[in-house]
């Protein structure tokens, strides 16, 4: 929607609502239906006004679902009823300097640690400040303060009757650090460099791992251009202290050791439909044998879906316990069409951890480190520029010796994921 100007009063409105209907079969998760579907609606509504160096914004989100099995996975990243996600006041002092107060979304870098991604219906939120600066050549700073809000309901039986319930800003979990980038290392080339702390207590009702985390970490880009090669490789480093579990009778720190490294290597060929092709590899630490040490990297809040897949009901590798190399290619036939495909294998780094995002587990590890193979499609086309747009997706997981002899893996053969999302934008 465009915006209204009046004397020095810029005022803008936009939102979307996005259907989506999603199915899937050869469950991965133990303890959940060995098929599920879902059907899921997301209306989101965003606002704010520009006065001199002032803005004022806001936006709620209103994600609702039907339809899921009863111990389905779904969770509040797919149903949160009527949510104000964004209530801010932001303050420019200087030409390319921002102070933002109030509740925000955030998303840092290349989101993989502090992420917004568009997939799942909910939004990851914050309550504190952020400060933004950006120079002439695109250098970037970015620093921030916050408490994350839990999201709510936080109980099965009420997420599935899509109860409304305010989400609660944590008093026991700190978050901060910043970002920096130059925009020019060389050769076309960015490089960031980052830190993040994330200080957790237990609260009465809610026992916690108490993590006292400190991570930070670098990023080196080449974005992808036509006739180019392009590359990216991100690693961190996490150390601190965190206990071995929640419960309220473990209050034994242990020595935080874990990392996490993504590498990229692509090419965009020239032509019409500017193909590209790219090497992946991921690998994110798991928990090992060592009983005075914490292994298992912990990806904070970061997002998954451009690394490793489709999420919702399906989900089944993330940023923990994982070894994997794959391989992804893109095009864009035209304007309105673009299409992806991709396949990578996936292995566990640590044989006695729980498997990537699976929940799948083997303490003795007997079970062996191959998860499977992961297979991709996506197709997103605009129907109307800008303003109708369909995506159809599908993921297939040819799952490896672990996910079927490990001792609480499902019997349900492969898994099978199918989605289709129609958006329309206002």
């Amino acid at each position: 929607m465009p915006a209204f100007a009046q004397d020095k009063v810029k005022l803008s409105v936009n939102g979307s609502v996005r259907a989506r209907a999603e199915t899937i079969g050869g469950q991965f998760r133990p303890n959940s239906p060995d098929s599920d579907s879902f059907v899921s609606f997301r209306t989101v509504l965003a606002a704010k006004a520009d006065i001199g160096a002032f803005t004022f914004g806001g936006e709620v989100v209103d994600a609702r679902g039907y339809g899921e099995n009863e111990k389905s996975s779904v969770r509040t990243n797919e149903i949160n009823d009527l949510e104000p996600v964004q209530a801010y006041i932001a303050v420019r002092p200087t030409k390319g300097a921002q102070l933002t107060v109030g509740k925000f979304a955030m998303d840092i870098g290349a989101s993989r640690l502090v992420g917004r991604t568009d997939f799942p219906n909910g939004v990851p939120t914050y309550l504190g400040a952020k400060f933004e600066l950006q120079d002439k050549n695109k250098n970037q700073l970015y620093l921030f303060w916050t408490r994350p809000f839990t999201a709510l309901p936080d109980t099965p039986a009420d997420i599935y009757d899509n109860k409304v319930q305010l989400d609660r800003a944590t008093e026991n979990i700190e978050f901060f650090g910043g970002n920096a980038m130059l925009a020019k290392l060389f050769s076309k080339t960015s490089v960031e460099a980052y830190g993040f702390r994330l200080i957790e207590h237990d609260r009465s009702t809610h026992p916690t791992r108490n993590r006292r985390l400190i991570t930070f970490g670098t990023r080196l880009r080449r974005a992808p251009a036509k006739g180019a090669i392009d590359y990216e490789v991100e690693a961190a480093l996490q150390r601190g202290l965190a206990r071995a579990t929640a419960a309220v009778s473990d209050v034994r720190d242990l020595k935080v050791h874990a990392g996490f490294v993504h590498a990229e290597l692509g090419r965009t060929f020239a032509g019409k439909w500017a193909p590209r092709v790219a090497a992946l590899f991921d690998y994110a630490s798991g928990e090992t044998a060592n009983p005075n040490t914490y292994t298992r990297f912990d990806t904070l809040y970061g997002a998954r879906r451009a690394d490793f897949g489709p999420l919702s009901l399906y989900g089944a590798l993330g940023r923990a316990n994982i070894v994997s190399p794959g391989v992804r290619f893109e095009a864009r036939p035209s304007k309105r069409l673009d299409l992806m495909a991709s396949v990578r294998g996936a292995w566990l780094a640590s044989s006695i951890d729980a498997f990537s995002s699976t929940g799948v587990t083997d303490k003795t590890g007997r079970s062996g480190k191959f998860g499977g193979v992961q297979f991709e499609l996506r197709g997103r086309r605009w129907l109307v520029p800008q303003k109708l747009r369909f995506e159809l997706g599908a993921a297939y997981l040819a799952k490896g010796e672990f996910l079927q002899d490990a001792p609480n893996a499902p019997r349900t053969g492969d898994t099978k994921f199918v989605h289709g999302d129609l958006t329309f934008s206002f």
